[in-house]
């Protein structure tokens, strides 16, 4: 089976390197164009396109495949390229571009995703951060069938996962990575037999997983500490949950809701400070904090971060400016 694919970071690359280690031709890799990453914001390449380049693999890398839009001959020559491929199938895995219905009818076969969520819930951008945000007991991963719509397709494979208390998007997402590539490397032998049975996603359940705004990084220290232990988790490892505190911006990593019967302060006050941990006073409950990160430094430990930093129970946490009455 001739497999094209479609895909941009590392989630993807995982199922792209598990599909070259199945033995699938795949004789066109679509990717984003290089970024400026890093310090110096050097051109960087996606991890999809080292893989590829490192394998001798052809690669694509259009700004856009709409063919009436703003990079039009850049559409036309990776419409050229898809069809020199000759695909039976097109594997799709956080790609970042919108395919249009061209690129979706071109492989015998159509596009089949790895979506990181058991659909209808969580379709869109950000399936992982918004399930651990949420207080999802479990996730997985759903080989779909693309259509025209947002996540909208038949559903081919599905595999659910726990959530861990102390997962974060960071450690799920490798889970969830793995899980994927598997799964697609299922769905392909499956479908060379002509084994898959599509199914039609339910109507009720819909959620839509909106891309993460780093402006949704400031906690909101009037929430209950359950709900922002949740976020500092689910923004792990990007954009990170923070708060300023006597005029930094503190990034906070690890952090524990613990329960309290009466509140000792206003929201967003330290109200303990112990050896290895402080404790934030919560619109309902207690956040128990051990690790943290200053601006420019790197993760600490509470206890290492206490050396350098004279933290007294009492100091206050800013509240974010939106949330301010």
């Amino acid at each position: 089976m001739r497999v094209a694919f479609a895909g941009t970071p590392e989630f993807a690359r995982v199922a792209l390197e598990r599909l070259h280690a199945a033995g699938f031709t795949i004789p066109l890799v679509l990717t984003q164009p290089d970024r400026p990453a890093g310090r110096g914001m050097k051109l960087q390449a996606s991890p999809v396109k080292q893989f590829a380049m490192a394998h001798r693999m052809a690669v694509a890398q259009p700004r856009s495949l709409r063919l009436d839009g703003k990079f039009p001959d850049e559409a036309a020559a990776a419409k050229e390229a898809i069809a020199a491929a000759q695909a039976d199938v097109m594997v799709v895995a956080a790609y970042g571009l919108i395919l249009p219905q061209w690129v979706l009818d071109a492989p015998r076969l159509g596009c089949l995703n790895i979506h990181a969520s058991l659909l209808p819930r969580w379709r869109g951008a950000a399936p992982i951060h918004r399930a651990i945000e949420a207080g999802d007991e479990e996730t997985g991963v759903t080989i779909m069938q693309m259509d025209a719509g947002l996540d909208t397709g038949d559903m081919l494979l599905v595999e659910r996962i726990r959530i861990a208390n102390n997962d974060t998007t960071a450690t799920l997402h490798d889970k969830l990575a793995a899980l994927g590539a598997r799964l697609i490397v299922e769905a392909l032998e499956l479908a060379a037999c002509g084994g898959l049975q599509p199914v039609k996603q339910p109507n009720a359940g819909v959620t839509y997983a909106h891309k993460i705004d780093k402006a949704e990084a400031a906690i909101d220290w009037s929430h209950g500490a359950i709900a922002i232990e949740r976020r500092i988790r689910a923004f792990d490892a990007f954009p990170g949950a923070s708060s300023v505190l006597a005029g930094e911006t503190i990034k906070l990593w690890q952090a524990q809701a613990v329960a309290q019967q009466t509140p000792t302060g206003a929201s967003g006050h330290v109200i303990a400070v112990a050896g290895d941990s402080f404790d934030v006073q919560c619109g309902q409950g207690v956040l128990r904090v051990t690790q943290v990160q200053r601006p420019g430094g790197k993760r600490l430990a509470v206890a290492d971060f206490l050396r350098g930093f004279d933290l007294k129970p009492g100091m206050a946490f800013e509240q974010p400016a939106a949330a301010q009455p």
